[in-house]
């Protein structure tokens, strides 16, 4: 199935498909693509945390659900929103909040190890989400972790050579600038001692081909990007597909 043109939907259908994708993919791989030492999950990722920060929140968290069922709540709850004087908040930013990823772990200490992560329009709306997402990218790869990243939309001012060059340069790899007529980024990250990037730049109309995902240095399988697209486009509804074809 071809890659479609995902600026002809609102974000709120595009987010549709996206967690359907997410979903795709972390069966595939559990199913017969990840050795049994592995294991895929879709998790939200905080951009405002490192990973090891992101696992650390799991476990505070825990010894917190712990500790409360040990000792009296002191606070009352309460059931409706403080009234204030004004509220608001934009779809970018309810979006990007409900946004996953596929974690990848081994089963010895849930360790995170690699992921996958897909490009929306929100993480491009702004400079400042935009920089928010690479910084996210270039900590993750500092920390070690291996990273699969699909950008189905075209640059913009933030990208003018797509999402992979700003995250190679930021990371101080060096430039890179996409082939004529091919906009949208596929890149999967090698960590070691430095970054490697296999880069896959495509465009509307061309089929995905699948990429290593790299579990440790030199070690990876295939991730079948062209299949789980395929499954989750076809649970879209059919008005929407249509819009789309």
């Amino acid at each position: 199935m071809p890659m479609h043109d995902w600026t002809r939907v609102d974000e709120g259908l595009y987010h549709a498909f996206h967690d359907a994708w997410i979903s795709e993919l972390s069966r595939a791989l559990n199913g017969s693509v990840l050795p049994d030492d592995y294991y895929a999950l879709p998790e939200q990722q905080s951009a405002a945390f490192t990973p090891e920060a992101l696992n650390a929140t799991s476990r505070s968290t825990e010894g917190a659900n712990s500790a409360s069922r040990t000792r009296p709540i002191a606070a009352t709850l309460t059931r409706t929103r403080p009234q204030t004087r004004s509220k608001s908040e934009t779809p970018t930013e309810f979006y990007l909040r409900k946004q996953k990823s596929v974690a990848i772990r081994h089963v010895k200490g849930d360790r995170l190890l690699a992921l996958i992560e897909i490009v929306s329009p929100g993480n491009k709306e702004s400079a400042q989400e935009f920089g928010s997402f690479v910084e996210k990218a270039c900590r993750q790869l500092e920390a070690c972790l291996h990273l699969l990243l699909i950008d189905p939309f075209p640059p913009g001012a933030c990208d003018p050579q797509g999402v992979h060059a700003a995250i190679w340069e930021k990371a101080g790899a060096g430039s890179f600038e996409l082939p004529a007529g091919k906009p949208l980024t596929l890149v999967s990250y090698e960590c070691d001692q430095k970054p490697r990037a296999r880069v896959e730049p495509i465009a509307v109309g061309d089929r995905l081909p699948d990429l290593p995902l790299f579990l440790e240095p030199g070690k990876s399988v295939m991730a079948p990007l062209e299949a789980t697209y395929s499954e989750a486009f076809a649970v879209m509804p059919r008005r929407w597909r249509n819009e789309l074809e």
